[in-house]
């Protein structure tokens, strides 16, 4: 039955307010679960307009059954009675989304004949019941303007008001007022509005999973072009500027990519059942299914998904900041700033102020040429910058197909010069990096669905060249610096072109490889170079592998590693592009601990590089040894404890720490009676730990499950005391520490015990290996991550008498790879296939 008919019907039968929101609410609720087959008829602004003017209909609803309740047999006419209700924000546009907030404000004139305040408040009461979560405002008519005053936000929410229902006289007096609010203080508000929007993109940074709404390029950029048209040009819509102050094929891209997020924001609330606005990776799968994207291949569906969006949000978002920069000249004009901007004239109409290159607007772009040789001139004694103006300019360019002599050059100088990402950052930004750098152009807006990389492949990218150029590493800076120019060119564009072959079938390492041949050849390196920079590519994350999932304190593990590259020139290049790589994944992913590990294995690879033979663990320990020997701090010490020092039975021990290490950790063993520790969390978190008594590892474990435990290395020193040290992937406040030291205290107390639960470990899942070597074996776990797994391991353990000696853990995409180094101490190869019993679940 039709709505209204059952509305009217309960209004004959004056039945109370409850039975009508009760019926409301059944009618919204039905609604609601209907919107994905409506969303598969109708998508874009056309699903948003609809789900508005649904929201409408509801709304106008209640409002005619307050008046009919209110006002019975005696109901004046609708624009008698001074009230209308508005909508605001999104709302307001017409682009409410799915579980987007209600904006309603209610305004009214306070006639003393009508009994208003009720009124409004029985609206408010059966929408509230009918389930509607309403953001809304009541006011007085003459109280908007000094309400507008109050915040930026409430201002912004009423330039876009749009009647609803209600009075028309009130809503003609109300755009009145609203006339007023849009034309006062106009400045202060667009200057307001300009910071805050920089302050957002800082706070919701492009990544793997943006916020299609606060985020740069999101809906609220495109809003911000219109509220700010809004207040200078008095325009209702961002069309009208069309033509005068926009371009129209400028327009019809931005719409075209305004429309597609509009679809993604709307199928992502759908997904989430709530409102979620940022596109995270659980909601892909399903959010790509809703927009009916590649049916028959759900893979490539997700990718083009995630790709088509990142594309939208940056066209959204350079037609938006060069558009912004054109309606807000008039509020930025400074008399003042006028000697300073003639003195930064550096080409007729561009100028070079803090770094930042600006055009004027109202010039023809010249070649692409020549812009780029601009870049290149500036570029060399600074990292500089455009503004939206600049890149507009550039973007408006041709780039031939077939570039000439002059272009190619200018291209392949790019990489000599000392701040080579600057350039391609300000081509990305144009939209001209694929036209002008060829083999970028299937990685651009490229998603990494790996879980690791925070960014798409393309910003990755650019991120990776940064990191080169931005080398501040006591290591590394000096080794890059030692290259000639060619070969920092070389690896420049090694570090651009790295993951060049990703998105392809064959494997990316020798796809970007081929990519790189074909285009270093192109722009004039040799063929030596070019032979190094397939090879670095093809190689790229092998550092990086093999300090995750081997036992880099294994000789063949370190020959193998080290036997592609034959030389420790390939060696150090490898370690900076790894670096710059590792770098550019994401914010604190190259930690301390990263780097320890890539330190250890880049010097265990030079040393094998310097001679060939496979050099043993004891050549190793001694070479430490003679080391420690010649350290004037040991020389002092009394021979009784020298000895005690050089006779330590791990061979990895002396392997793992260097000279100093090994005298401070020896000197720290002279003052343990039973125990003693050491925690530092300036970084993360790292646990030393010395005993004579013994310890219950597996409690310990279990208690700081919570935390990320990414190595763990034990051995047996002197005196009866066993060295501990446990790193962790997080870090604590200072104000917690008492909490560790105290979980550390109750670990010495052999009797406490915790409810372990049996991790569940299939037996393609663990991999031992008793001929590791003569006094190692390993233990390889490869499965899903579960809370307690390294816990349940070492208690079993230590019912066993097993010495775990190393223990590298590594967490990604909800997988762990545990790798262990146990002494062969009789108790582990022994009980092998016991131990394969406990840890298998059946």
């Amino acid at each position: 039955m039709d709505l209204n008919i059952e509305i009217e019907s309960l209004l004959n039968q004056n039945a109370p307010d409850f039975k009508i929101s009760k019926l409301l609410k059944q009618a919204i609720r039905d609604y609601l679960d209907n919107l994905e087959e409506i969303f598969k008829e109708t998508q874009g602004k056309a699903f948003l307009v609809h789900h508005t003017k649904k929201v409408d209909q509801f709304l106008s609803i209640i409002y005619k059954v307050v008046l009919r309740k209110m006002f019975q047999a005696f109901q004046p006419m609708r624009n008698s009675v001074p009230i209308a209700l508005v909508a605001l924000g999104s709302y307001g546009r017409e682009q409410l989304c799915v579980y987007s907030d209600i904006d309603l404000m209610i305004v009214y004139k306070d006639i003393p004949g009508y009994n208003i305040k009720e009124i409004i408040e029985k609206i408010l009461y059966i929408a509230w019941d009918a389930g509607f979560q309403l953001g809304h405002r009541v006011h007085e008519i003459t109280e908007l303007p000094d309400v507008s005053k109050t915040d930026i936000t409430i201002k912004t929410a009423l330039l876009e008001s749009r009647f609803i229902i209600g009075s028309n006289f009130i809503w003609m007096e109300t755009q009145r007022q609203l006339g007023l609010i849009r034309r006062d203080n106009t400045k202060d508000y667009v200057l307001a509005k300009l910071q805050e929007t920089h302050i957002r993109h800082q706070k919701y940074p492009i990544s793997m999973e943006p916020n299609i709404k606060e985020g740069i390029g999101g809906t609220r950029d495109a809003n911000l072009v219109y509220w700010i048209a809004s207040v200078r040009h008095n325009v209702f819509r961002l069309k009208e500027l069309v033509g005068t102050i926009i371009d129209e094929t400028d327009y019809a891209e931005y719409r075209s990519a305004l429309e597609f997020i509009f679809r993604v924001r709307a199928a992502l609330h759908l997904s989430a059942g709530k409102k979620e606005d940022t596109l995270r990776l659980e909601h892909v799968p399903n959010v790509a299914n809703l927009l009916g994207l590649e049916k028959g291949n759900p893979q490539k569906a997700q990718r083009e998904l995630v790709s088509r969006t990142f594309q939208a949000l940056d066209t959204i978002r350079k037609k938006t900041a060069y558009w912004n920069g054109v309606l807000t000249k008039p509020y930025l004009y400074d008399a003042s700033h006028i000697p300073s901007l003639k003195a930064s004239l550096i080409e007729p109409r561009i100028y070079l102020c803090d770094h930042t290159l600006y055009a004027r607007r109202d010039q023809k772009p010249k070649t692409f040429l020549y812009y780029l040789k601009l870049l290149l001139k500036i570029a060399y004694d600074t990292p500089v910058k455009a503004d939206a103006s600049f890149c507009h300019l550039i973007d408006r360019t041709e780039i031939p197909k077939t570039k000439g002599k002059q272009l190619i050059s200018a291209i392949r100088q790019i990489f000599y010069i000392p701040h080579s990402a600057a350039i391609i950052e300000i081509l990305f930004q144009s939209g001209k990096l694929p036209q002008a750098i060829p083999p970028l152009k299937r990685i651009m807006y490229l998603p990494q669905f790996d879980g690791y990389h925070h960014y798409p492949v393309d910003i990755h990218s650019i991120k990776t060249l940064e990191a080169l150029d931005r080398l501040d590493h006591d290591l590394l800076k000096p080794l890059f610096n030692k290259l000639d120019k060619d070969s920092k060119a070389m690896l420049k564009l090694v570090a651009l072109l790295h993951d060049a072959g990703k998105g392809r079938i064959r494997d990316h390492h020798e796809v970007g490889a081929d990519l790189f041949r074909v285009y270093a050849k192109k722009l004039g390196f040799s063929d030596q170079l070019i032979k190094e920079g397939i090879l670095l590519i093809r190689h790229h994350t092998r550092m990086t592998k093999t300090i995750h999932n081997e036992d880099i304190y294994d000789e063949s593990t370190i020959s193998k590693f080290a036997a592609p590259l034959n030389s420790q020139r390939l060696l150090d290049m490898l370690f900076i592009l790894t670096y710059a790589d590792v770098s550019a994944v994401g914010e604190g992913i190259y930690n301390a601990f990263t780097d320890r590990m890539l330190r250890t294995l880049y010097y265990a690879a030079s040393e094998i590089l310097e001679k060939p033979a496979i050099i043993g663990e004891t050549a190793k320990r001694l070479r430490r040894e003679q080391a420690l020997k010649k350290l004037p701090e040991f020389q002092t010490l009394p021979r009784s404890l020298q000895k005690k020092i050089l006779s330590i039975e791990s061979n990895l021990f002396f392997i793992k720490h260097t000279a100093r290490e090994i005298l401070n950790i020896a000197l720290e063993v002279k003052g343990v009676s039973n125990y003693a520790m050491k925690i530092d969390s300036t970084e993360t978190l790292k646990i030393e730990i010395y005993r004579k008594v013994p310890i219950n590892l597996g409690f310990l474990l279990g208690k700081l499950s919570h935390l990320e435990l990414v190595a763990m290395e034990i051995f047996k020193l002197f005196d009866g005391v066993k060295y501990f040290v446990l790193e962790f992937n997080d870090t604590i406040a200072s104000d917690e520490i008492p909490m560790v030291e105290a979980i550390i205290h109750e670990s010495f107390d052999m009797q406490k015990e915790l409810n372990l639960t049996k991790p569940k470990i299939k037996p393609k899942e663990i991999t031992i290996d008793c001929e590791h070597s003569k006094t190692y074996a390993t233990m390889q776990i490869k499965t899903s991550n579960q809370r307690g797994l390294m816990a349940y391991v070492a208690h079993y353990f230590d019912k066993l008498g097993i010495d775990i000696a190393s223990a590298v853990i590594t967490t990604r995409k909800h997988r762990v790879n545990d790798f262990f180094l146990i002494e062969k101490n009789g108790n582990f190869c022994t009980n092998k296939e016991k131990i394969l019993q406990e840890l298998v679940e059946a």
